[in-house]
């Protein structure tokens, strides 16, 4: 019931967050957005790679990929409803409108994206059995996620949803340890914003 409540939120949090915003503005600004992201975590993606950005959104970083890249987003019927989303305008990127937990996919991705997305999803466990699946051997997970600075909030947020949009509230120690019980290998930790509640941090992680 969480989940479902925080989807139908996020579906009206794009379309308030969009309403005034130029769609080319806001899709270069974007596309900025995500170059300066892959600079920043110092990642040279190969024309080859075989990408998945799992939770894409309506311009998640398939936007700023070249080659072939797989996109999957439950919302992705809502999306199309915003003029800042078009299936049509990304003729490189595989479109599915399915949940995380529910990927087909088997040793298929050199690369998974999965950018403040972990914490929306309805099952984190199931979620991330998913991603590491879809890896081939050697490949890399990269997953952003907003990390509590305190044991009393991360309670109080668990029990009462103050943090509508997000069913899941964990630590980076929590994270951690969800990625290396499942066979990762952790890379880098980065902290890419600090705040009161939530410090924001990018993960890097290799499947052996």
């Amino acid at each position: 019931m969480r989940w479902t409540i925080a989807q139908w939120f996020e579906k009206r949090w794009w379309k308030r967050y969009l309403k005034n915003r130029s769609v080319e503005d806001y899709l270069e600004w974007k596309k900025s957005y995500w170059k300066k992201f892959l600079s920043t975590m110092q990642l040279d993606i190969p024309i080859y790679a075989r990408i998945l950005d799992a939770g894409c959104g309506p311009a998640g970083i398939f936007i700023a990929l070249q080659g072939k890249v797989t996109a999957c987003d439950p919302l992705l019927l809502s999306y199309e409803k915003l003029p800042h989303f078009s299936i049509r305008q990304y003729p490189n990127v595989d479109f599915k409108a399915i949940t995380i937990e529910s990927l087909p996919f088997d040793s298929a991705y050199d690369m998974v994206f999965c950018l403040n997305v972990i914490n929306h999803v309805q099952d984190m466990r199931a979620s991330l059995d998913a991603l590491i699946k879809a890896m081939d051997h050697n490949a890399q997970l990269i997953i952003s996620i907003d990390c509590h600075n305190w044991r009393f909030f991360k309670w109080l947020f668990r029990l009462i949803p103050m943090d509508i949009l997000h069913p899941h509230q964990f630590d980076l120690n929590d994270y951690a340890a969800l990625l290396t019980a499942r066979g990762l290998k952790m890379n880098r930790t980065m902290k890419l914003e600090s705040g009161f509640f939530f410090d924001y941090y990018v993960l890097i992680c290799e499947k052996p």
